[in-house]
């Protein structure tokens, strides 16, 4: 950002934030306004040529097959998709007129500013004053714009519109005299009210010169009749796009706003032309300066408001339901598919399932039947005979091995009754008694 500065004035950095915060907002309000009215052109123009190509492909296409038949019905069912895709951008994100709260935010730190310059500038509390309404200003703008508020790149000079080469562009940072402040902020703001007055008025009388030729073309063909009365809708079209246009504008309200800003600022401006020097005193001067920044921001409020109204009336509720309707159409249908795709395979697996279930059973019962069979037959029951048999031989020598065990040790406890054993029972005779036992290798047989 680059900061106009001259000799005599001193830059004060509060001065400069109050600057630059003004040059943020009123930028991406202009910015906005103009992507925003952009778009409403876009989709009454759309609304006109697919108009104009539905005459075409009836007149001369209906049913040729020619590749310039082919483009002209591609672009013929393309035009009013596109339209509503537009209309729909425009209703999610420019519908509430966001644009409008970053202007009413710019032109109140503006006015502020100027307060700051003029009725504050001997106030030892001024800079405390300006910093405390600028956040105040800031917070409001969060509120009313529902928490997404943001500064977009501004490169400008700061303040924003002054040209050193103009004598009645204001520098923007030194205090003011009355008239200065008459010079710089009642003229300038007295010219471009008019100017834009003007500029209105020839926009409504071109706007109305439009709408009723296309009107009176559409008689004309009417009533004319044979080929050319299908060209009557393409001048409604037409007629219909430039009166949404023109209420989209809302010329007439805007007009009656600002004329009543040219009268008020009008006899504020012969009050202070009417006193004489020794009378523009510094309440003069307060005065003036009250009145000019009332009147300044009362016409701010209005037109918000005017235009808020204006775009509540041309919603496009009826140009969106076409992509809207698409929209709701692919999302119950993917719902649909989705939920297709599920029961498909519920029903897969459960299939599968099923048939698992039944050939583990008829396994499970083969298997069973088979058991049976195997076990009754003569080479099992012999198998079963040998091992019956094998258990009871083994059973035999286990006992046989026991008793055998038993009568070993009842010998020994017969041969050295007499012997008592203890600590002082001779290691020899221990050695004995010892080797008297059956060997493990005896006893496991």
């Amino acid at each position: 950002m680059e900061t106009n500065t001259t000799e005599e004035q001193k830059v004060l950095p509060i001065l400069q934030i109050a600057w630059t915060r003004y040059a943020h907002l009123a930028s991406t309000a202009r910015k906005r306004t103009a992507t925003f009215y952009s778009i409403r052109r876009w989709i009454l123009a759309l609304g006109v040529i697919a108009t104009l190509f539905a005459i075409l492909t009836e007149t001369f296409f209906s049913d040729s097959t020619s590749l310039l038949g082919l483009v002209l019905k591609v672009v013929f069912v393309a035009t009013p998709v596109l339209a509503s895709v537009l209309a729909a951008f425009s209703s999610k994100f420019y519908a509430n007129g966001h644009w409008l709260v970053y202007r009413s935010g710019a032109e109140e730190i503006k006015k502020e500013i100027y307060i700051y310059r003029t009725i504050l500038q001997q106030n030892l509390q001024a800079r405390k004053y300006l910093e405390k309404r600028l956040g105040e200003i800031q917070r409001s703008l969060y509120q009313t714009l529902s928490g997404e508020f943001a500064y977009e790149p501004y490169n400008g000079p700061i303040p924003p519109n002054y040209n050193p080469e103009d004598p009645h562009s204001d520098p923007g940072y030194n205090d003011l005299t009355g008239e200065e402040y008459f010079k710089y902020r009642v003229e300038e703001q007295l010219d471009w009210h008019n100017r834009s007055i003007l500029r209105h008025k020839r926009e409504r009388r071109q706007m109305t010169l439009f709408i009723l030729f296309a009107g009176g073309l559409g008689s004309v063909f009417a009533a004319w009749g044979g080929p050319l009365s299908i060209w009557v809708a393409f001048t409604a079209a037409i007629t219909s796009a430039l009166i949404g246009w023109q209420e989209l504008r809302n010329l007439d309200k805007s007009i009656g706003n600002y004329s009543k800003v040219v009268m008020e600022l009008t006899i504020l401006y012969d009050h202070w032309i009417n006193l004489e020097p020794e009378e523009r005193t510094t309440p003069e001067f307060y005065k003036m300066v009250r009145a000019c920044e009332n009147i300044l921001w009362s016409q701010n409020q209005e037109y918000i408001k005017s235009m808020q109204e204006a775009l509540k009336e041309a919603d496009l509720d009826e140009e969106t339901s076409l992509i809207n309707n698409v929209i709701r159409e692919s999302v119950e249908s993917t719902k649909r598919t989705h939920q297709g795709m599920r029961d498909a395979v519920v029903e897969v697996t459960r299939d599968a399932l099923a048939e698992a279930e039944e050939k583990i059973i008829e396994e499970y019962e083969k298997t069973l039947g088979n058991l049976a069979e195997e076990a009754s037959s003569e080479l099992v029951q012999q198998e079963l005979e040998a091992m019956q048999k094998a258990v009871a031989e083994t059973a035999q020598a286990v006992m046989a091995r026991a008793s055998s065990i038993t009568s070993s040790l009842q010998e020994i406890v017969s041969d050295f009754a007499h012997v008592d054993i203890g600590r002082d029972t001779p290691k020899e005779e221990l050695n004995t008694i010892l080797s008297r036992f059956p060997k493990t290798s005896e006893v496991k047989g």
